[in-house]
């Protein structure tokens, strides 16, 4: 199972990678044990200053996996609460990693997965890319991303996007502040992302660590109860009838 989330470590780098690219990377109940396993590896890791976060193939990751829940009746009454909680819990856990995280956006990060770059301390991307979170389009609530988008742009323009759904260019989401950084094209992200690695692991580990846990306990990532009250509401929402027939009209089923 953890080969849907792979993990090389090259002291004092690592990169973590969404390794589902036949689905785009999405969230399924798997990929995400997979994530959890990984990050609880990496947790505990004192000779790691900098993660870098990627997707597999052509995308960096289209969010939570719903077809399932569209397809299925019997699924649809339980899934959404598993996915939602897995999920929620995943963004607590990847903040709390002492270790300051980079989102290398290769390509479409989308709902859930546009939610997990922003709980990075840092996230690049290039100008083509697809971002955003079109969740209310499909009829459910971005909950579990609403606060790491509030915390990263501020409430007014988080507003403005989960209320607006649809997605945008990585450009868009530059200068929404959605990404801290956005090169012209997908050839150019590599050297990018790696630049960005190279000059944050020569920051003292211990002061990157302290700096962390401080700009963490200021903002309120850690407060999981939040998350779970997030996860709570999107999935009560997910479950309902008018959720799962907007789901059957866009996703089939």
């Amino acid at each position: 199972m953890t080969d849907l989330a792979l993990l090389n470590i090259a002291p004092p780098r690592a990169t973590l990678t969404l390794n589902r690219p036949e689905a785009r990377n999405s969230l399924s109940i798997d990929l995400l044990a997979a994530l959890h396993s990984r990050v609880g590896e990496l947790a505990s890791r004192s000779d790691i200053t900098v993660l870098v976060v990627t997707g597999a193939g052509k995308a960096f990751c289209a969010g939570m996996d719903l077809k399932a829940v569209a397809t299925d009746a019997g699924l649809a009454a339980r899934l959404p609460n598993q996915l939602l909680t897995s999920l929620a819990r995943l963004t607590v856990a990847l903040r709390n990693l002492p270790m300051v995280t980079v989102a290398r956006v290769n390509g479409a990060a989308i709902g859930g997965g546009c939610g997990l770059a922003t709980v990075c301390d840092t996230a690049i991307t290039h100008a083509d890319s697809k971002m955003g979170f079109p969740e209310v389009d499909l009829g459910v609530c971005p909950a579990v991303v609403a606060p790491w988008l509030v915390r990263k742009i501020g409430a007014g323009r988080a507003r403005h996007v989960l209320l607006s759904g649809g997605v945008m260019t990585g450009q868009r989401a530059h200068e929404l502040g959605i990404v801290d950084a956005c090169v012209p094209t997908l050839a150019d992200l590599d050297a990018a992302v790696e630049g960005a690695a190279a000059r944050l692991a020569t920051g003292g580990p211990r002061a990157l660590r302290a700096t962390k846990a401080l700009l963490n306990d200021l903002d309120g990532s850690l407060d999981a109860t939040l998350a779970e009250r997030g996860a709570a509401l999107s999935a009560d929402v997910l479950s309902s009838p008018e959720a799962q027939a907007m789901l059957r009209a866009k996703l089939g089923g």
